[in-house]
Parts: C-alpha cells; structure tokens; sequence
C-alpha cells in the first residue's frame, strides 16, 4: 500500500474517532475512488497514483461547485467547498499563476512556438514540465494568451 493510501485510512479512523461526517465522508469517497482504480489496474497504486485519483475527484468537485453555483445552491457549494479542501490536503501545492506563466513562457521559447496552431505542443509540453503542480484549463488560458500576444 502507497504512503498516501496508508494515510487516508489513518486519516479516515481519526475523523471516525472525531466524529467528523465531513472529513470521513470525504475520505471514504476517496478511498472507494482508490480502491476502484486498483481493480481496474488489477493492482495497487503507487503514490502517483493515488495522487491522480486524488486530482480527479477535486476536479470533479470544482465542476459540482460550478454547477451548483449556476443553480444558486448555495448549501451545496458550500459542503463541495469543504470536502475539496479535505482532498486538497493529500495533494502537493499548486503554483501560483505567475509561477505557471513563466513556465508556459520558457516552453513556448524552447518550443519555438509561434502561434495559436502550436497550442496542443505548448500544452503537453507544459504539462509534462509541471506535472501535476498546475490545473490543465489554468495552463491552456495562460498558454492561448501568451500564443495571441
């Protein structure tokens, strides 16, 4: 079992213990993520991993807040609010903006990119380069802006 697997389920008894509903039930939906992605590699996930599985659901956690934002469901943002910061704990920091835009423009240098048709290069390249320090749709509007300019 991966480091980070082993601490959501210490994490998952500890808010069992607390009496915590948000945390454990954030954690469960995080552990059962886990656990089917094992089956479906038919073994288990290293940290990276569990670290890719973790990414996805706080993705689909800030396309539920958008969602439910549109829909004026105010208690609904506020409890997927919360469970993201649960799963955003077991997650590396995120680089700030700025951070991401000197990236992107030192790949667009070495790339010799051009333009608005070198987009998709600039993107994998970006994205290898960062590695899951930076959300995908953060690199793309920086990397469409500085192809424009």
């Amino acid at each position: 079992m991966s480091a980070l697997a082993e601490r959501l389920t210490a994490d998952m008894k500890d808010a069992m213990r607390a009496k915590d509903a948000l945390r454990l039930g954030a954690i469960r939906n995080a552990r059962a993520a886990v656990k089917n992605a094992e089956i479906e590699a038919k073994g288990e996930l290293d940290d990276a991993g569990v670290e890719r599985v973790l990414r996805s659901l706080v993705k689909q956690h800030r396309e539920s807040i958008e969602q439910f934002q549109a829909g004026g469901r105010e208690d609904l943002v506020a409890k997927e609010q919360a469970e993201m910061a649960v799963l955003e704990e077991y997650l590396p920091a995120q680089m700030d903006e700025a951070g991401v835009e000197a990236v992107v423009a030192e790949v667009i240098a070495a790339e010799g990119a051009t333009g608005p048709k070198d987009l998709g290069r600039v993107m994998k390249a970006t994205m290898t380069r960062l590695a899951g320090q930076a959300d995908g749709g953060q690199v793309r509007t920086i990397a469409q802006r500085l192809l424009e300019g």
